[in-house]
C-alpha cells in the first residue's frame, strides 16, 4: 500500500483535538484515495491539490466522533467551495512509525456547514 506525504501541520494548532500528537507528518494512502473517489466522486481530483491548505489553514477544527481525530472545514477562496476533511492524529498509544492520515475528505453544501459548526464542539476558529 502506497502512502503519499501531503504537508507537516503546526502540532500545537492540533493539540486541541488532542494533546498526545507524535509527529507533524500528514499523508494519505492509496487505500482512502480510492476511498473518497468511490464515495465522493470527482472530490479527491478537483480538490486533492488544495490538501496542505486546508490542514495548515483550516477555517474550523471540530470535534469528531472518534478519539484522536479533527473534523477540519475550510472554504477554498478560488471557487468559494467548501470542504470537509476528516484527519486521524497519531498520538503516544499508536504505533511510532504511524503518521497523521486524512481518512477522507469532500465538498460539502453551506447547510452542512453550517449544521456542523452549530452542532459540534469547535476546538479552534480562525479568525
Amino acid at each position: 500500500m502506497e502512502i503519499i506525504p501531503i504537508c507537516k501541520i503546526d502540532v500545537n494548532l492540533y493539540r486541541r483535538v488532542t494533546p498526545d500528537i507524535i509527529t507533524d507528518d500528514v499523508v494519505i494512502t492509496e487505500k482512502q484515495i480510492a476511498h473518497i473517489r468511490e464515495r465522493h466522486f470527482s472530490d479527491y481530483d478537483r480538490f486533492s491539490s488544495y490538501l496542505p491548505q486546508i490542514l495548515t489553514a483550516p477555517d474550523y477544527i471540530l470535534e469528531a466522533n472518534k478519539p484522536h481525530t479533527a473534523l477540519i472545514l475550510k472554504q477554498i477562496q478560488e471557487n468559494g467551495e467548501t470542504v470537509k476533511l476528516v484527519l486521524r492524529l497519531v498520538v503516544k498509544t499508536d504505533n511510532p512509525d504511524y503518521k497523521n492520515s486524512v481518512i477522507t475528505f469532500m465538498r460539502i453544501k453551506d447547510k452542512d456547514w453550517k449544521r456542523l459548526v452549530k452542532n459540534k464542539k469547535a476546538l479552534y476558529k480562525r479568525e
